[in-house]
């Protein structure tokens, strides 16, 4: 039996089509310096690269 890693688990969502959306970095503290665009910005979610998707897939063997 496969273990899902938690970790990736809790912070990586699939869509519907399969591909993995992830959440940006850069937005948990020190937001006095950042502007008002760029926090907005941070806020929408990101697709995974697909170099970087296939080592999370292996992290997460049931979908």
């Amino acid at each position: 039996m496969l273990k899902t890693n938690k970790s990736v688990a809790k912070r990586i969502k699939t869509t519907a089509r399969g591909k993995l959306k992830r959440t940006r970095a850069f937005k948990g503290h020190i937001l006095t310096k950042k502007t008002r665009k760029r926090k907005r910005h941070l806020r929408r979610s990101a697709l995974v690269s697909t170099v970087e998707a296939r080592r999370i897939r292996r992290m997460l063997p049931y979908g």
